[in-house]
């Protein structure tokens, strides 16, 4: 089976620095798969929140993880900085597909990537609700249609 080969920087369209910890590290040296996820969800919980797409605490609405996935390419370890990118692959009525890469350090290719699907929920009783056009428009901005963007959007 071949696989596709890693993405670069300027596939993505959003930006989130994180650095590891010496507790990210396994016994083999490297940063824990389990980490990833971690990335994942910090990077994506951090752009819905400044770019306000959602109120994490607070309003009628907020988001939860239907689905995540990860292919590793290249292993990370601490002392490491990841810069985590993200992009928009597709919106539906009351989802959206974030995929993502992580890099290592100032590295241009992918260390790993995946996806992370949000559900878009009303809040206490966790019903699918439709993405609010606000939230659609600043979702938008981040969306990709049939190849890489021209440039990333932001950095942080």
């Amino acid at each position: 089976m071949s696989r596709q080969p890693p993405g670069k920087r300027a596939d993505y369209r959003w930006f989130h620095a994180i650095t590891t910890r010496w507790m990210d590290n396994d016994v083999f040296q490297h940063v824990n798969n389990v980490n990833y996820f971690s990335y994942f969800d910090t990077a994506v919980t951090y752009y819905e929140m400044t770019e306000k797409v959602v109120g994490l605490l607070d309003g009628p609405v907020h988001c939860v993880v239907a689905e995540v996935a990860c292919r590793y390419h290249a292993s990370l370890a601490f002392p490491d900085r990841v810069n985590v990118g993200i992009r928009v692959a597709s919106i539906g009525r009351s989802s959206v597909r974030y995929e993502i890469g992580i890099f290592r350090n100032d590295d241009d290719t992918a260390a790993a990537e995946g996806h992370f699907v949000h559900v878009f929920v009303e809040r206490g009783v966790q019903k699918p609700v439709p993405i609010p056009p606000e939230s659609r428009a600043k979702l938008t901005l981040l969306t990709i249609s049939g190849g890489a963007p021209d440039a990333p959007a932001s950095a942080h």
